[in-house]
């Protein structure tokens, strides 16, 4: 019988989706694992408001995976634009996340069951199921928490960590028991694309999560940003974005690489609507093999909307690709 490869790709923000709309049309068993330490837009407000999970990240990955018919899914994402106070900014699939929260007793269960509703091909497993800060060290020695409070502070980041929101008690956070066992039967762990310090660490920083992949057998694959992040990643180069991650989990636990090697061109990029991004990341790939690291360097660009993307079926090409020349 075809034993059907289990990937889970862990992350949050604009690159998770990406990945997993190319994964859900192969022949894979996938596994999303998402982040819940969002605090920024109309998550961040809901989250404020009625103490849920903030829903934005989770939202865009139920989309990606689902297989209801395109004007459900507009529906499902359709944000108010009206002058409304209450309504305007919010998307209609956070208040319908928010309301099966509530309904459900936690983020995990109503994401379980509107995995149902939606159709999805996979699984979606939200990291913890409680809201998360993220806190953050600067170089400087001074501290933020909140990830939006964080980027703002444009300060180069020293090191993250995450605490429960409601830390009344100063438990530790248990993460959801379906994410270790995905981990754990894992034939191949994608990290990333996503933002470093605010998308990528907080699912790591979780120690029961962060010593499930540093253990798991499967290949690790981390898919590098195209571009650095303002307030983030200025000036890192792949190697750096690999250091980080090693040096939060005390140990080289990236197997292998993807690196955007296609010329990213100046004029085409519009910073404005952007604003987060600040230039290509650039290449050490020295630096990348004394880490241990194998490089796949490649043409993983996408140009669209004047932004840099990565090339979905190229990606999704690639890790198909490792995953059977890891498994022959």
């Amino acid at each position: 019988m075809f034993h059907k490869p289990k990937i889970v790709v862990i992350g949050g923000g604009t690159g998770l989706p990406v990945v997993l709309r190319g994964l859900r049309d192969q022949n894979a068993d996938v596994t999303a694992v998402v982040t819940v330490a969002d605090d920024g837009g109309s998550s961040g407000i809901l989250r404020d408001y009625i103490n849920v999970v903030p829903p934005g990240d989770i939202r865009n990955v139920l989309v990606a995976l689902s297989e209801l018919p395109s004007l459900e899914l507009d529906v499902f994402q359709y944000r108010f634009n009206s002058s409304d106070q209450f309504f305007a900014g919010h998307a209609i699939g956070n208040l319908i996340i928010s309301a099966l929260s509530e309904m459900k007793g936690g983020i995990f269960p109503a994401v379980q069951e509107l995995s149902e509703m939606m159709k999805i091909r996979g699984h979606i497993y939200p990291v913890a199921n409680e809201p998360l800060t993220l806190n953050a060290e600067f170089t400087d020695g001074t501290t933020l928490s909140g990830e939006s409070e964080i980027t703002a502070a444009h300060k180069q980041i020293k090191r993250v960590w995450v605490t429960p929101s409601n830390d009344e008690d100063g438990h530790a956070i248990k993460p959801v028991p379906e994410v270790l066992q995905a981990i754990k039967e894992a034939d191949q762990i994608v990290i990333g694309p996503g933002s470093l310090f605010t998308s990528i660490l907080p699912n790591l920083m979780i120690k029961e999560v962060g010593a499930a992949v540093c253990k798991s057998k499967a290949e690790v694959v981390y898919i590098c940003n195209i571009m650095t992040q303002k307030g983030e990643t200025d000036h890192f180069t792949d190697a750096d974005h690999v250091r980080v991650l090693n040096s939060h989990l005390s140990q080289n636990f990236i197997d292998t690489v993807l690196v955007n090697i296609q010329p990213v061109p100046k004029n085409y990029l519009d910073f404005k609507q952007w604003n987060e991004i600040s230039q290509p990341v650039g290449h050490d790939f020295q630096g990348l093999r004394d880490l241990g690291c194998r490089v796949i360097s490649s043409n993983f660009l996408r140009l669209r909307d004047n932004g840099a993307f990565h090339d979905r079926d190229r990606v999704v090409a690639e890790l198909l690709n490792r995953l059977h020349q890891v498994h022959d």
